[in-house]
């Protein structure tokens, strides 16, 4: 294991989605369009997070990880 293996296996987590590409195509087209598609879902993320609309649960499950 080289030092970016070991470094990612401590300090990193990767996720992995599978989109349809008939039931999933209007994400599929605003994904497409974008540069940094990571730094994108991060900020709806983020947002979601801090706006509350991902409720109270949201924001118990972020303590607890």
């Amino acid at each position: 294991m080289n030092s970016q293996q070991k470094y990612d296996k401590k300090n990193t987590k990767k996720y992995c989605i599978k989109l349809n590409l008939k039931t999933d195509s209007d994400i599929i087209k605003i994904l497409d369009s974008k540069k940094n598609k990571q730094g994108y879902i991060k900020s709806l993320i983020r947002r979601d997070f801090t706006d509350g609309q991902g409720g109270k649960d949201l924001s118990v499950h972020w303590k607890i990880l």
